[in-house]
């Protein structure tokens, strides 16, 4: 019996009668493994980058439904997946995967949201080149891994875009305890959603004026459409979580405040919003600004369609960002759809050790973004107006490894060399936001200002308080976040049952 006749005769109802690794057997037998190998992996549809730099719709275009079907098709359904080992979050990848190749889209989303609260957002932002894809089995036999990302997205999309609306599972039965969720980032919003799945009551406290933390200021609309995040946070709150915005706990209300008002746990998610500067002379010259500003301003305050809202930005036309992960890609991109005709990159290492995606790097490049590596600005240059008119860098060798394994920068004497530049986004880090943290008499802090926390439960120092993602990473991935989430939500649940 072909794929086709097994769809055609019902396959839900197949399914339901079917234990899963039987009706997966049925599909693996039908395209042999020899087969699945010479498939080769389809390439994501893209906005061409001449039309793209003009606009902040987004790059990538999803997969068609044959598309998928196909790439599905790859997967080797291994006995021994390397891909959900990869996974922070344990998604059953090849469950998911083998549902998208029949056909079944629905209930691939629905095994995805059995552990992931997000799929639409980590299909297009969680790095899974280095998690779920890296461990593929398909890169064992010298082949491109399984589009993990792409296809969970498509499974997210197409959901979205049928006419019966997205559902979510129902919750489990009402409890009395009061839990206060402390930032609307992934970390926050996964938690939030798998307490709420318990039966437990969920207040997500929000000190901007719209959730979803640095998935809504952080992230440019070009890889991140507000309307997918603003849909994938509205299912959360079917579920029952309230969302508190304009509400800064450690000013709005102290914990202590939110104890008396009945929470009986806490989660800390307040992401690292302190970014990092250099201490180079001319850094408080008007045009040099941090990632998380200049990100802010325009993802967060919509300062790219000013005067039309009341928040400016820098529009220049040369644009400098100083630094090699994701938030500088994400800025110098930004600054080129705002009008740059010069947008550089400088980064202190080589370009094999950029932090930054692949794909973002690629589409960089195709944008025509200019990569400077072994450079480092030493100070910037501004005019009598106390404008920025330029920088002095430095070229870098790379030294012997430092601590994190990566072999150090090192200067090289007389290398200094000047450029201009109106705009220096400086994009090197940042530092967990320490307005409430600080607070908490008896939270033990780490080296860096990051909460300390017990890795298998995310608790404290403090019984009942919790904490994930930036708070306690620093910078990190939204999916390393979520798995905090999750982590942390068992624990609390459990917790809560004990007390």
């Amino acid at each position: 019996m072909s794929k086709e006749d097994i769809i055609e005769s019902g396959l839900r109802e197949k399914l339901a009668g079917r234990r899963r690794q039987e009706w997966r057997k049925a599909l693996r037998q039908e395209v042999s493994g020899r087969i699945r190998l010479q498939i080769p992996r389809h390439k994501m549809p893209e906005q061409p980058p001449a039309r793209r730099i003009a606009n902040f719709l987004e790059v990538n275009l999803g997969y068609s439904l044959d598309i998928a079907r196909e790439e599905a098709r790859r997967c080797l359904d291994c006995g021994e997946p390397g891909c959900v080992s990869g996974c922070p979050v344990a998604i059953d990848i090849p469950t998911f995967i083998k549902y998208v190749e029949a056909g079944e889209i629905d209930l691939a989303l629905s095994t995805i949201r059995e552990t992931n609260c997000l799929p639409a957002i980590c299909g297009r932002v969680c790095p899974q080149e280095v998690q779920c894809e890296k461990n593929c089995n398909l890169v064992k036999a010298g082949k491109e891994p399984v589009a993990i990302g792409h296809l969970e997205r498509f499974a997210a999309d197409y959901v979205r875009q049928q006419e019966e609306p997205v559902t979510v599972s129902t919750c489990g039965q009402a409890r009395s305890e009061k839990i206060a969720v402390i930032g609307s980032g992934p970390a926050g919003l996964t938690v939030a959603a798998d307490l709420a799945h318990l039966g437990h009551q969920v207040t997500v406290f929000e000190g901007l004026h719209l959730p979803g933390g640095v998935l809504t200021y952080g992230i440019p609309e070009f890889r991140l459409p507000r309307f997918i995040l603003n849909q994938e946070i509205k299912l959360i709150s079917d579920l029952g979580v309230e969302i508190k915005t304009n509400f800064l706990v450690g000013r709005t209300a102290t914990l202590s405040d939110l104890s008396q008002a009945g929470y009986r746990a806490f989660f800390v998610g307040t992401g690292a919003g302190l970014p990092s500067f250099m201490a180079i002379p001319g850094e408080n010259l008007a045009g040099v600004c941090s990632a998380n500003e200049y990100l802010t301003r325009v993802n967060l305050m919509k300062a790219a369609r000013f005067p039309e809202y009341d928040t400016p930005v820098p529009v220049v036309k040369k644009a400098a960002v100083i630094g090699g992960g994701n938030v500088a890609m994400d800025a110098v991109r930004t600054a080129l759809r705002l009008g740059a005709t010069k947008a550089s990159i400088y980064y202190r290492r080589s370009r094999i050790e950029m932090p930054a995606r692949v794909e973002e790097v690629k589409h960089a490049e195709e944008e025509g973004i200019e990569f400077n590596f072994l450079t480092v600005p030493v100070r910037y240059l501004g005019n009598d107006k106390g404008r920025l008119t330029g920088m002095v860098l430095q070229r870098l060798t790379l030294g012997e490894p430092d601590a994190s394994g990566r072999r150090r920068p090192v200067p090289i004497p007389g290398s200094e060399f000047e450029v201009e530049a109106e705009l220096a986004v400086v994009a090197i880090g940042q530092s967990p936001n320490p307005l409430l943290i600080r607070q908490v008499e008896g939270l033990q802090l780490g080296r860096w200002g990051n909460v300390e926390v017990d890795p298998s439960t995310m608790a404290t120092s403090l019984e009942g308080i919790y904490a994930g993602g930036d708070a306690v990473r620093g910078g990190a991935t939204v999916i390393l976040a979520m798995g905090d989430g999750r982590k942390a939500a068992r624990a609390i649940d459990q917790w809560l049952r004990r007390c």
